[in-house]
């Protein structure tokens, strides 16, 4: 068995290789530049890249759903490796004060903007049909022109959260763990569906 475990790790490994690959390729798609809020008043997309020419755009569902806490926690730790190489901001539909709020109590340090759940997130989701889906999207600016690069999905069992790499190392996944609200104060509405929660 423990070959097997090792052929399907190396075929990922593989795959993971080849799909980098192709997202380099890619041409991308030239989008408008659009307007978020933020507690300094009115931003656009181009303003999020700042110095660089790459924009990791993290689509946070709110304060509301569980799972999207769970990514953005685990990629804070990320964040000045990340904007060692690209910008990197958070949208949430969430205003910018309770973002803020939020933000600070969980000690996040990412560059957060409100979509409010306007023409952006309409335009850009992730998931086809879904406009306040969780996921991310590449964006590259050249010039002043940007462009869709890349994007993905979150879920549980993704690659982006390596909370389920490490559940699947003791044989876990999904259906054995949900992420929990018991080290901070659970709001009135869950926008994840409210299951299974301690």
């Amino acid at each position: 068995m423990h070959d097997e475990i090792r052929e399907i790790e190396q075929q990922i490994y593989k795959l993971n290789t080849k799909l980098t690959s192709l997202r380099r390729d890619n041409p991308g798609e030239k989008i408008p530049d659009y307007s978020f809020k933020t507690l300094d008043g009115e931003t656009t997309l181009l303003d999020l890249f700042g110095k660089n020419d790459k924009l990791l755009m993290i689509h946070n569902m709110g304060q509301g759903c569980r799972y999207c806490m769970l990514w953005a926690d685990g990629f804070n730790g990320f964040v000045p490796h990340l904007e060692s190489a690209m910008s990197l901001a958070l949208v949430s539909k969430d205003d910018p004060e309770l973002q803020r709020r939020y933000a600070n109590s969980r000690g996040w340090r990412f560059q957060l903007a409100s979509h409010g759940g306007g023409k952006y997130i309409q335009e850009q989701t992730v998931t086809e049909g879904q406009g306040n889906a969780p996921g991310a999207v590449l964006y590259e600016r050249v010039g002043d022109d940007i462009y869709r690069k890349n994007s993905t999905e979150f879920g549980p069992g993704d690659i982006y959260c390596s909370m389920w790499g490490l559940l699947g190392l003791a044989g876990m996944s999904e259906e054995d763990w949900t992420p929990q609200y018991n080290y901070w104060k659970q709001p009135l509405k869950l926008d994840d569906g409210g299951l299974n929660v301690l």
